[in-house]
């Protein structure tokens, strides 16, 4: 394992751009460049995925910067890709946050706190190359020309942007909100854009008040913005506060930005990457199928399009994609990194609840919302371990199915502790409560419809079809393990999900349109899409099987 050393300060604009970043992992020992031709559609994500099911321990996953990024058809692309840069493990992500581990929570504290307002200026790298306006238009440029790899090979319908922060601004109150969405590669100036409406998707608020004014939505989608804004995009913060006031308050500094070249909205200066473009507000059309971080494919749906007018970017630009679908993952130690220090400072500072000392939410396979364990001082009245629970419930209503306090002695990390301390220390007629009423939250919708969900003791067997499994398919983390070793990268020992399959509910189209986009042929699915918009379709409505 290489000796890691302290990454150099920031520079004197008080935080680091992704370059930065990228240098300060590699002194760190956190980085992995690849200079083999690397095929981003087949290759890239399942070679990086790896790390996460091959029996690496946290500690020594990395980043990996890919410079010769090729696709299906053979061609080359001239930018290079990063995945992992973000947080790979806790380490990669407390250098973007420049703070210790053990820091970040009273950092996420102090940004929420003491926000600072971002600094206009008139210049900025991420408009050092602006292509707009015809230059745009057939295959090849545009949105064709950026080297977005299919993130779950033999499911994925096309490529998606993932590292994204979609930028967009409520017509009302003026104040932007920015949030992380995945889009789907359709045209070299069309997007398809998923903003999930039970999570409290900030953008899709704005959506639904420009829809009423009969007007598309302006929109700015940063691809490798500096971490400490990239780290906003994935929080849900309520809908009034601007992210980039946060992210200046993470960086104890002012986030340079500057005005969007063709929308009416404030950007990164120092991104890496900047798409604009309106979402329609009058139709909808197919968008999926694209593996979700609650760990199954999330299945064909009409959702939202983005017409782009403007790319912007450096001229040294690195695209950013991060590793998602079954976790553990990039997306969920991002997640989780700054979610249970935020949990605990709830518990012990908003609501006053004494002898609380860890909040833990479990990750392998179950994605960190649906089960949390509690960990307290031993003696705690039983009234504040009633209260904490309650209280963890009712902090983020699409957080928490289960929820288990546990005394200190129980590892809150260790499933088979909280078990044993389940079975022997709590009758579930006198120890549970049940909480009905509450929003479905992420997960997979293979039945049709939304409804309710509560927290709930339930038998996990697999009862109906459900969408796949969302993992590479087995013939491309085959290839990938092999392109591993060839490597000579360290030993794989493979945990099971290893790869995707299907649960049921997956089509023949779905199949030839996965088909299709592994062998970089997305183009056609996303002109068959623009063939079968609807103005009467709702958001995240399933595609009806009919209608395959």
């Amino acid at each position: 394992m290489a000796t890691r050393t302290k990454p150099a300060a920031p520079p004197a604009r008080g935080y680091r751009d992704l370059h930065d970043h990228i240098a300060a992992l590699d002194a760190a020992g956190l980085l992995r460049t690849i200079r083999e031709p690397v095929n981003k559609d087949t290759e890239l994500h399942p070679l990086v995925r790896w790390q996460f099911r091959g029996g690496i321990p946290e500690r020594d996953r990395k980043a990996f910067l890919f410079t010769h990024v090729v696709d299906s058809t053979g061609r080359r692309f001239a930018m290079p890709v990063v995945v992992g840069a973000l947080a790979t493990n806790p380490d990669i992500y407390a250098i973007g946050m420049n703070a210790p581990v053990a820091e970040i929570g009273r950092v996420w504290t102090r940004a929420m706190a003491a926000p600072i307002a971002p600094r206009v200026v008139d210049r900025a790298p991420c408009q050092e190359v602006v292509i707009e306006g015809a230059a745009l238009d057939g295959e090849g440029n545009g949105l064709d020309a950026l080297p977005v790899p299919i993130s779950t090979p033999g499911f994925d319908a096309a490529p998606f942007l993932t590292a994204t922060c979609c930028i967009s601004r409520d017509p009302e109150t003026g104040v932007q909100n920015m949030g992380t969405y995945r889009c789907q590669l359709k045209a070299p100036r069309r997007l398809g854009l998923k903003m999930f409406l039970s999570i409290r998707a900030g953008g899709y608020v704005h959506w639904k008040k420009y829809k009423a004014m009969g007007r598309p939505m302006p929109m700015a989608i940063v691809v490798g913005a500096p971490p400490a804004v990239a780290y906003l995009g994935p929080q849900k913060l309520p809908e009034d506060i601007d992210e980039l006031n946060v992210a200046g308050g993470i960086a104890g500094a002012p986030i340079h930005v500057v005005r969007a070249r063709t929308v009416d909205l404030l950007v990164p200066a120092e991104a890496e990457i900047v798409i604009e473009g309106h979402v329609d507000t009058e139709f909808l059309e197919p968008e999926g199928p694209f593996g979700e971080s609650h760990g199954h494919i999330n299945l064909e749906e009409y959702n939202f399009v983005v017409d782009v007018t403007a790319i912007t970017h450096r001229r040294d630009a690195v695209f950013t994609s991060i590793i998602s679908q079954v976790t553990p993952s990039e997306s969920s130690v991002i997640k989780r990194v700054a979610y249970e220090p935020r949990f605990l400072n709830h518990l012990r500072d908003q609501l006053g609840i004494k002898g609380v000392r860890r909040v833990s939410m479990h990750e392998p396979l179950t994605n960190l919302r649906r089960v949390m364990v509690v960990q307290f001082d031993h003696g705690v009245p039983r009234a504040e371990v009633w209260r904490a629970l309650y209280g963890a419930a009712s902090y983020d209503s699409v957080c928490g199915k289960y929820l288990i306090g546990v005394s200190e002695d129980i590892d809150p990390d260790n499933p088979d502790a909280v078990f044993w301390s389940m079975a022997y220390r709590a009758d579930p007629g006198l120890d549970s409560q049940l909480l009905a009423h509450r929003p479905p939250g992420h997960g997979p919708r293979s039945e049709r419809g939304g409804g309710e969900e509560s927290a709930l003791l339930i038998d996990a067997t697999l009862k109906h079809a459900s969408a796949p499994v969302a993992l590479p398919t087995r013939p491309y983390m085959e290839n990938a393990k092999a392109l591993w070793e060839r490597l000579g990268l360290p030993a794989l020992k493979p945990e099971s999900p290893w790869h995707g399959y299907s649960l049921g509910d997956w089509s023949d189209k779905w199949e030839a349109d996965a088909a299709r986009a592994a062998a970089s042929g997305y183009l056609e699915t996303g002109r068959r899409a623009h063939q079968r918009r609807r103005s009467d379709a709702g958001p995240n409505i399933y595609v009806e099987r009919d209608d395959d």
